[in-house]
């Protein structure tokens, strides 16, 4: 009889443990799906907010813009994920610190990546260049494709596609040809040392300014640059829209050579 009642003290005492424990992490456990449905909800959320506060930026990239957004999202859901494991009793503070030392392993592992991304985050802030420009550095040029984070995409003047990383674009000086509205153009053209220079530069002045892309502010102006035994070197300039400049100056090229000869002045 005695061990009989031992044997029911013992169950009960186990099941009432087993009840205490149920309620323990069924509460936790409750509270653990709360806590992850809330967060996820919350994350995106704010996420949201965050991309539309930076899209009404000026000057803040599409690209930049949902960066961010996907960075706050995931972040806050590693926080929300740290919490959860709290709730079952585990000790957060060494989990903490084993992200950071991964995220210190991972950061040395992908360092040329990560400054690919930072250069592409700078690139897209200060925005040097945006697409449909040209641009050219001392390793590449062409015209601007796509501007992403981790490389800049762009296609040369023979038609070749260009992949370049954003860490050799944002550590070179980089000249963009399309930038500014107006761009001047220069042209050389050597005649001899037995014509009036005074006349040819009026002719040139002349044929110059019949060009109706060449704007009259600045205006176009030739002048001697260089003087030799046999010829004089005029070098003229003048300013067009970028967007004409290249076509300007094919154009101009042929008009020059035309109007020299049919006055009878050679060209050295």
């Amino acid at each position: 009889m005695e061990g009989t009642a031992n044997t029911a003290a013992a169950t009960q005492t186990a099941f009432s443990q087993l009840g205490a424990l149920a309620v323990h992490y069924g509460l936790s456990f409750i509270g653990a799906i709360v806590l992850l449905v809330g967060g996820w909800i919350l994350s995106g959320f704010i996420s949201r907010w965050a991309y539309k506060g930076l899209s009404r930026i000026h000057g803040i990239d599409e690209t930049l813009a949902r960066f961010f957004e996907k960075v706050i999202h995931y972040g806050l859901l590693i926080l929300v994920f740290v919490m959860v494991l709290g709730q079952f009793g585990v000790q957060t503070t060494s989990i903490i610190a084993a992200l950071g030392a991964a995220g210190l392993a991972i950061g040395l592992a992908l360092q040329g990546t990560l400054q690919n991304i930072a250069a592409g985050i700078m690139l897209l802030v200060l925005r040097p260049f945006r697409v449909g420009e040209y641009i050219e550095t001392s390793s590449v040029k062409g015209k601007i494709v796509d501007v992403g984070l981790f490389a800049t995409e762009l296609r040369t003047s023979e038609g070749l596609y260009l992949m370049a990383p954003n860490s050799t674009l944002w550590n070179t000086p980089i000249v963009n040809h399309s930038r500014e509205p107006d761009r001047r153009q220069e042209l050389s053209i050597a005649v001899g040392n037995d014509v009036d220079v005074r006349e040819v530069k009026n002719t040139l002045l002349e044929i110059v300014n019949a060009d109706d892309r060449v704007k009259n502010q600045p205006a176009p102006r030739v002048y001697s640059d260089d003087l030799s035994a046999d010829r004089t070197t005029l070098k003229i300039e003048y300013w067009a829209k970028t967007s004409d400049w290249t076509e300007t100056r094919y154009d101009m090229i042929d008009a020059l050579k035309g109007g020299l000869s049919s006055r009878g002045i050679a060209i050295k």
